[in-house]
């Protein structure tokens, strides 16, 4: 792509919490421009595709990963002249909130792919340490009216292990009681199951799935 032709592209924050640290997902470029620096998943946007499936289709050739059954929405555009040197490229961000999933297999042009703490990343590639930082303000916000902290659970988890979520994504520390009645009366949002676990210290905990709810109400807002 040169001259003054316009691409469109797609770029994707995907984040998870991983052994309670909030990371994100990113390859390392094996091609100019940025060769060998860290950038999100992504690339340009094919004659036949529509938004969506261009990002799952970047995503799987790019990290060898699947989003299907898992949270993705819109993010935001970027369109600034300068963003890429190839040329002029509008690029849509993607968000994609999902539970610990495997680790990453390099493909297509990315040298390299693997989970990176948020807090420890370093300046990425073209404008993306601004777009991770759009999702990252977008999954923190949307955890205080929504649901979605569940998405970053396993099919079944304990309020303590949801807990760590909200934790985690938030950079902060949350009362468990306070907590426990928060979520637990909240109707719909945890459906309990008939299976407990034990950490093999004190009682054995209830295990519960995600239910039908989406918003909270009220919000569970950060301090």
């Amino acid at each position: 792509m040169r001259g003054n032709l316009f691409a469109v592209a797609v770029d994707l924050v995907v984040l998870t919490v991983r052994q309670g640290v909030f990371s994100t997902l990113l390859v390392r470029r094996g091609i100019p421009p940025f060769e060998g620096e860290l950038a999100l998943p992504g690339g340009f946007v094919l004659p036949h595709e529509d938004l969506l499936d261009a990002a799952t289709r970047e995503l799987s050739e790019e990290t060898g990963l699947s989003l299907r059954g898992h949270h993705l929405e819109q993010l935001a555009s970027y369109a600034a002249p300068d963003r890429d040197p190839r040329g002029r490229v509008l690029s849509v961000g993607h968000l994609a909130l999902v539970p610990d999933l495997p680790e990453p297999q390099a493909g297509s042009d990315a040298a390299g792919s693997a989970w990176h703490p948020i807090a420890e990343l370093p300046a990425l590639a073209f404008d993306h340490t601004r777009i991770l930082a759009d999702g990252v303000e977008r999954a923190r916000a949307k955890l205080e009216y929504t649901t979605l902290a569940a998405t970053f659970c396993p099919q079944t988890f304990t309020v303590s292990q949801l807990r760590e979520v909200y934790e985690a994504v938030w950079g902060t520390t949350l009362d468990p009681r306070n907590f426990q009645r928060k979520v637990t009366s909240t109707p719909g949002f945890l459906l309990p199951t008939a299976r407990t676990t034990s950490s093999g210290r004190g009682r054995p905990a209830q295990l519960f799935r995600r239910g039908n709810a989406t918003s909270l109400h009220p919000p569970m807002l950060r301090d």
